[in-house]
């Protein structure tokens, strides 16, 4: 069996290109045995080589081509195959999309866990392309501004406005709702931030929602691949305005907050049924909401779309073949 060539060292790479000398390559090494990192940051913290060499020697070590940010151009339909959430969780930037193929810069080249969530949550092949960190945090913050200003402007909003709330007033039994209430709710600036919130869960199409208080703060948290992922927090005040709102859409009694509850949400997104298990827990601080999203269009029920390689696929239809046995899936 031939043994795989033996991939080259960065500090190696950037030595034979010119960047640094033996000496410094040296020096650097001497620095990562005594404190530890990465040679290409040692290198750059101590100005020995610029992000632009490192990234040239990451694009030669991985085989991925290069991309230069600050003088790409990114068109507007590329953009919206990436959420704003999605691009900042993974630090990646969408640069093209040809032939169901979306290329993506990023800086950390050596993280393929990043490329293979992408393909799953995006039903697309992904592409790494590399970039300097500055780069890429530049243009998540150059492209995606807009959408990160709209959903500031929806909290400052709420903020003004969710004082015309009446949580006295909340009443909800057996399933009916008080008109005062519908009226109040449907018309504060806090439906506006929840409906952001479960758009933007499905859409990334994340399998649960959670709403967290806490003493000082209010967090908000999407679980992706079984990943918790913080988004924007709402101010910690509107708390109580979140969590009514969810109780009222899933048929709770929002008069209650020392027992728990469980509930039900039925929406239909963009066309596509979706629904969502809701879970309350009273607190000391206030009351924590769990919303399990079920999005039945996200299912992959077809073999080919499961994520298996071609020769694992051909075996597993080899044994679904025979006219006995059992297969087990284990985890």
């Amino acid at each position: 069996m031939a043994m795989q060539p033996q991939r080259k060292l960065i500090g190696q790479i950037l030595k034979e290109q010119g960047f640094v000398t033996d000496a410094q390559v040296k020096e650097a090494l001497v620095i990562q045995r005594d404190k530890g990192g990465v040679i290409g940051e040692i290198l750059r913290d101590i100005g020995y080589v610029s992000e632009d060499a490192i990234v040239t020697a990451l694009g030669i070590q991985s085989g991925m081509e290069t991309v230069n940010l600050d003088d790409l151009e990114i068109p507007p339909d590329v953009l919206e195959k990436v959420s704003v959430s999605i691009a900042s969780i993974y630090r990646i930037v969408p640069v093209s999309f040809e032939n169901n193929v979306l290329t993506v810069a990023m800086a950390e080249p050596h993280n393929l866990d990043v490329l293979d969530d992408l393909r799953f949550m995006l039903s697309c092949e992904v592409k790494g392309a590399i970039a300097t960190e500055s780069s890429v945090d530049g243009a998540i913050e150059r492209y995606y501004a807009t959408r990160k200003q709209e959903v500031d402007n929806l909290v400052k909003n709420i903020q003004t406005a969710d004082a015309d709330i009446d949580f006295d007033s909340f009443t909800h039994k057996e399933g009916s709702i008080n008109l005062d209430l519908q009226e109040q709710i449907t018309s504060a600036p806090v439906v506006k931030l929840l409906n952001y919130i479960l758009v933007q869960a499905i859409k990334d199409q994340s399998s649960d929602i959670h709403f967290e208080p806490f003493e000082e703060d209010f967090r908000v948290r999407y679980r992706v691949d079984g990943v918790l992922y913080d988004m924007l927090p709402p101010p910690r005040h509107l708390a109580q305005a979140i969590t009514s709102r969810v109780k009222v859409m899933s048929q709770l009694n929002i008069a209650e907050t020392r027992l728990p509850q469980d509930g039900r949400i039925q929406l239909t997104i963009g066309g596509k049924p979706v629904d969502m298990r809701v879970s309350t827990l009273p607190t000391l601080v206030g009351e924590s909401v769990v919303m399990r999203v079920l999005d039945r269009s996200v299912v992959a029920l077809d073999l080919d779309r499961i994520g298996l390689r071609d020769d694992e696929l051909l075996n597993l239809r080899g044994l679904i073949n025979k006219p006995h046995g059992i297969v087990l899936v284990t985890g």
